[in-house]
């Protein structure tokens, strides 16, 4: 069975949340032998969202296939906690993805700031964002941290932070969070073409019991589950043999086939 928690029917508002388009992501599920969907919208787009489109298509007998759920994918910034408190807490989610995107007030993952690497220390740059991946878990606001390492998303890497003590403090974190950390393969439409997280930091994710999840960051149908049989292969040679599904925001656990 496959999972695909990290899906934007959305995108960046570019299309309608209806039930005749999220049913294209569901057929796409189908053919693509993924068995647990779910919708992932940014916070940002949340009060254009009628999820009354998603409760219609789940009943209907010939989706019972797939399970399908409802979730939300949050961009943490630390000053803005209470107002993803407040939105939390009016609706029934089946599980909320923390992800950082902006350090300080740049978005570093915005193709049109991207040239802001070349004026920065990229071991700094580093640091700064697995701070705040640090806060995001210790918020204790998430199920599910997103794509863990996306800052090397343009291919800028840092010499020394893939084995560092904040890495390894991070992953403790983690642990004792209880979180998920989601395997996400959207790294590969990207310049770096890699998997988020590395199979390095996957496999220290492995020796610290952090369960792992998986989602394609899909935009369009056609993205969705784009990499995922990489992602689960790469997740069984490091030795996970089970992953997390979410329920009510509560986890689920599923074996994991062997990828061939």
């Amino acid at each position: 069975m496959l999972i695909d928690y990290h899906v934007h029917a959305m995108a960046h508002g570019e299309y309608k949340y209806s039930a005749d388009w999220l049913q294209g992501y569901i057929n796409q599920a189908r053919a693509r032998k993924i068995s647990h969907l779910g919708f992932s919208e940014h916070d940002w787009l949340w009060s254009g969202i009628d999820l009354s489109a998603v409760q219609e298509l789940a009943p209907k007998p010939e989706n019972a296939d797939i399970s399908i759920r409802v979730g939300i994918e949050v961009d943490y910034r630390p000053e803005t906690e209470n107002e993803i408190k407040a939105l939390l807490g009016q609706n029934s989610l089946d599980y909320v993805i923390g992800s950082v995107h902006h350090i300080g007030e740049w978005p570093f993952d915005h193709a049109d700031y991207k040239d802001k690497f070349l004026h920065c220390d990229i071991d700094e740059v580093y640091q700064e964002y697995y701070m705040l991946v640090q806060q995001a878990v210790r918020s204790q606001l998430f199920d599910i941290v997103g794509h863990l390492d996306l800052v090397k998303v343009w291919g800028f890497r840092s010499s020394k932070y893939q084995d560092s003590s904040r890495l390894k403090a991070l992953l403790g974190e983690i642990r004792k969070s209880g979180m998920a950390v989601e395997v996400n393969t959207g790294g590969l439409r990207k310049p770096i073409g890699e998997i988020y997280p590395s199979e390095n930091i996957l496999h220290s994710l492995f020796e610290n019991n952090i369960p792992i999840t998986f989602g394609s960051d899909a935009h369009h149908p056609n993205q969705l589950g784009d990499g995922l049989s990489d992602a689960c292969r790469m997740a069984w040679n490091v030795g996970y043999r089970s992953m997390a599904g979410f329920s009510g925001r509560r986890k689920t656990w599923h074996l994991m086939a062997k990828s061939n």
